[in-house]
């Protein structure tokens, strides 16, 4: 009867941060980095603060959605990926319906809040983006195509975009750009994890590149995809919409990625893979707030 008790005592600690960890916060905080960066790059005056806390909390609210989405469809292949296996959906503790309703308040809350205090333009483009990651790329392209991360990457490169949209009501280069910065990294962001996890996708059964075409071929995808971001992520300087400032610290990023790429390259090892990838998600960090600290602090 205690132990009883004690059980129940416990549920509802459990029950919260099973719905948490559903909608991937570390995930989706890089996601609201990069939107914050857009939203204040796109105009030479601030937002109004009402705009700037509540459009994030929108965009924000939508992309958990999203990732509680991925959870459910990707249950049966989380549960024989060591990875993932005690996500809360794949071991029970979350059923797939109550994950669902949490999934469509989240979206419905956050797309609400961007119709009201952005503008309709950054909703649809918001909407897109769910339907991009969590149907489009988790429920087919994933099961698909090696190029799955590629095409699928769009998705996930929306932030940015939607963080400019909600300031200006319009689709600008400028938005386009940082979201080719995004779109660029990904594919060397997720293969150095596909690596390193590689015959854990191959017993789920999901044609990761590494898994369909080998190592050797992905980390020559990965270095060709490397020199384009590094191609692209010098735009901002070349096109005016950054200074010194930004060069000079994105050159730096750029060197320690690809001298992290050329020891994985050199060892091959699945340990070199995976601190390219845990680099790679300091990198993009670092990348956004070069840029802010360049656009606001440097004269």
């Amino acid at each position: 009867m205690a132990v009883l008790s004690a059980n129940k005592s416990r549920i509802p600690t459990s029950a919260w941060r099973d719905y948490l960890i559903l909608t991937k916060p570390k995930v989706v905080a890089v996601m609201i980095l990069t939107s914050i960066v857009g939203m204040l790059l796109a105009r030479p005056v601030l937002p109004s603060l009402d705009l700037f806390i509540l459009a994030n909390l929108g965009i924000g609210l939508a992309a958990s959605a999203a990732a509680v989405i991925n959870h459910v469809v990707d249950r049966r292949i989380d549960a024989v990926m060591n990875r993932t296996k005690h996500r809360p959906v794949s071991v029970g503790t979350v059923s797939p319906a109550s994950a669902l309703v949490f999934a469509f308040l989240l979206g419905s809350s956050g797309l609400s809040l961007l119709v009201i205090i952005a503008n309709p333009l950054t909703a649809w483009l918001t909407f897109a983006s769910i339907i991009g990651y969590a149907v489009i790329y988790t429920l087919y392209l994933k099961r698909a195509t090696p190029q799955n991360i590629v095409i699928g990457g769009i998705a996930g490169a929306a932030p940015p975009l939607l963080g400019w949209v909600s300031v200006t009501g319009s689709v600008d280069p400028g938005a386009l750009l940082l979201v080719a910065i995004i779109f660029a990294w990904t594919p060397p962001h997720f293969w150095a994890l596909c690596i390193a996890k590689k015959e854990e996708y191959a017993k789920a059964e999901i044609p990761m590149l590494p898994v369909t075409h080998g190592e050797e071929y992905t980390r020559l995808q990965m270095f060709l995809y490397s020199i384009l971001m590094v191609l692209v992520t010098i735009l901002p300087y070349l096109g005016g919409m950054s200074g010194l400032f930004y060069l000079v610290g994105v050159t730096l990023i750029n060197i320690r990625f690809l001298m992290l790429l050329k020891r994985h390259w050199d060892t091959e090892s699945a340990a070199d893979a995976m601190t390219l990838f845990w680099y790679s998600i300091r990198y993009i960090m670092w990348l956004f707030l070069i840029l802010l600290v360049d656009h606001f602090a440097v004269v």
